[in-house]
């Protein structure tokens, strides 16, 4: 690191690894103060900071110069408020992906900065460091990585703007930035979910008798009932015997009519006539109370082994399938046989921006050939030539 000294040693002069700006530092009122002097001129890097600093010691001696708070300070009062105010209502685990980016990546970087500083010209800077290979292991992050970071040191420094720390929120946003690729979510088709249930109920009926019967027929029903319903698996997870009733619809039709409490709060589910069954076995075999959870153990293990032997594990993209591959087939499955996207929306409680952002983009069946393939007739046409 090239470092310069100014006014008897005052002051001090100095360039980043990864920048071509010099930067000025200088020691006052029991704090270090930092700036940019904005230039890649030594000469005029060392004048910005002669006057610089005469103008920190003026304000001292006037009794105007306030400390200002750093990056740390706000990084801490971050933690303290998202995990009190977000208690209950967002993943254990998303609150510590947070704190474990601050800890490895934004703190070591951002640490000492007062929060002024932290200006795009700086969030640009850690870009361009976080870019780089890493000396070890030579691995470069992610676009998604580098997103979630970005998402971190934003709401670190939102809760320095409601604390009145900073005045306005810097840009955040990552220049150059080309439009990201938007892929389809794994699902399977008709042909595949067949080979799917097929597998598991046939290995059901193997197993009568024998001591892994039980965790088997639960799986062939789980696949089902998640299947029919498009619940997403954490909302399968807490969903109760009591939340279940059995209803007929407008055509006659036996269908699930399902409280569902998940990620977006209490909402109601209406299953296709394909789930009654799974769920009148699941309450025959179980003989449960109202209170008792519809699927009390985790289906991960069984359901990878059963995509390994079906060789389904990945889409023809290389998209990995999970549980939740089984909700991206309900609605794929909605819309191929012509269903209202409106409708499945406000079923799945999701957006009809997101239905046609990951699944409707990808489905024939949305595509209106006779809306497309407009024939005006032949007399205008030849009208028109004329």
């Amino acid at each position: 690191m090239a470092s310069h000294t100014v006014l008897g040693d005052k002051v001090r002069v100095y360039q980043r690894a990864n920048s071509s700006l010099w930067q000025a530092s200088t020691y006052l009122d029991g704090k270090e103060w930092r700036v940019s002097t904005k230039t890649d001129s030594l000469a005029q890097a060392k004048e910005f900071a002669e006057d610089w600093y005469l103008e920190l010691r003026g304000k001292s001696r006037a009794g105007l110069l306030k400390t200002e708070r750093t990056f740390a300070d706000a990084a801490k009062q971050f933690v303290v408020e998202y995990v009190a105010l977000t208690n209950g209502e967002r993943n254990p685990r998303y609150v510590k992906d947070h704190e474990a980016r601050l800890d490895n990546h934004l703190l070591p970087y951002f640490s000492k900065t007062g929060l002024s500083a932290v200006t795009a010209g700086m969030v640009q800077q850690y870009r361009v460091m976080r870019s780089k290979p890493h000396e070890e292991t030579g691995k470069v992050p992610t676009r998604s990585t580098l997103h979630h970071e970005t998402v971190t040191l934003r709401q670190v420094m939102k809760t320095a703007l409601r604390h009145g720390w900073i005045s306005h929120l810097p840009d955040f946003s990552a220049p150059y930035k080309a439009s990201g690729k938007i892929s389809h979510r794994a699902w399977f088709s008709p042909e595949e979910y067949k080979k799917l249930y097929t597998y598991t109920r046939e290995r059901a009926k193997s197993a009568k008798g024998l001591n892994w019967q039980h965790p088997v027929e639960q799986l062939h029903d789980f696949i089902l009932f998640m299947a029919n319903t498009g619940l997403r698996p954490d909302e399968a997870n807490r969903l109760e015997y009591r939340d279940v009733t059995i209803e007929k619809d407008e055509g006659g039709d036996r269908i699930l009519l399902i409280e569902v409490r998940g990620k977006r709060g209490v909402g109601y589910c209406k299953s296709t006539e394909g789930a009654v069954h799974p769920f009148e076995r699941l309450v025959a075999r179980n003989k449960p109370k109202p209170t008792d959870l519809v699927f009390p153990q985790d289906h991960k293990k069984q359901f990878n082994r059963a995509l390994d032997d079906c060789e389904l594990k990945t889409d023809r993209e290389g998209n990995k399938r999970s549980a939740y591959s089984l909700r991206h087939t309900y609605i794929c499955l909605r819309l191929l046989e012509g269903a209202d996207i409106y409708q499945i929306a406000k079923n799945c409680r999701t957006s009809v921006e997101m239905i046609e952002k990951h699944y409707a983009v990808h489905l024939k069946n949305t595509l209106d050939a006779k809306a497309i393939n407009v024939k005006r007739a032949k007399k205008a046409l030849k009208e028109a030539s004329e």
